[in-house]
């Protein structure tokens, strides 16, 4: 059978991988390696977006725990395996892993890869599957869309101006999803494409097809 395991930003060195079939079990052991990140500063943003009030609060916790039971399905789906492409066309204006400072406030580091584009630039699926969450109008990720990649693999797409797919749907790698936009937390229009095992988030640019 197959199976999927990923590591995030602050990933132990050392991890130990336990197979076991039956009566057997093997212990492959890993090496992580250790990376730098960027301290990324940025201004600007109204402080309701920094510093949410009490409302605001309450919708973000329910938007929060709707994305987090996306994240927590799984599929037997082997739609990831035929590798990533990047999702859109455009500089990068921010890498996965960067410290953020928010209005001079430090605040969790960026777990995306953004590619900065024009208002209404397509954004297609970097892999094939389905589309698991569509909404409109999230508080800090504007509109948003999930796609399952299968076995616990999901894609995040943030401050989409707009939707071209819906829940249920299945999409090709290559296939249009959105277009990007500037909507939610965000100073100018770009994507926020994220890619997640289950809650461990991934670098997505290690993904992409060489």
């Amino acid at each position: 059978g197959r199976f999927v395991f990923g590591f995030g930003r602050d990933a132990a060195t050392d991890s130990l991988l336990v197979i076991q079939h039956k009566d057997q079990q093997i212990d492959y052991p890993l090496s992580v390696r250790q990376r730098d990140y960027q301290v990324q500063r940025i201004d600007g943003l109204p402080s309701k977006m920094v510093s949410p009030d009490q409302k605001a609060l309450e919708r973000i916790r329910r938007e929060n725990r709707q994305i987090a039971q996306v994240r927590a399905g799984y599929t037997e789906s082997d739609a990831f395996r035929a590798g990533f492409i990047l999702p859109a066309e455009g500089p990068i204006s921010g890498v996965y892993g960067s410290q953020r400072i928010l209005n001079g406030e430090p605040r969790r580091p960026h777990f995306g890869l953004d590619i900065a584009a024009p208002t209404g630039t397509a954004v297609i699926a970097p892999a094939a599957g389905t589309v698991a969450l569509a909404e409109p109008d999230l508080y800090f990720t504007g509109g948003t869309l999930m796609i399952d990649h299968g076995r616990g693999i999901t894609s995040v797409f943030s401050h989409l101006s707009a939707l071209t797919v819906s829940e249920g749907d299945f999409v090709a790698q290559g296939e249009k999803i959105g277009e990007i936009g500037a909507t939610g937390r965000a100073t100018g229009p770009h994507l926020d494409w994220r890619v997640n095992w289950f809650e461990v988030r991934l670098d997505p640019a290690l993904l992409l097809n060489d």
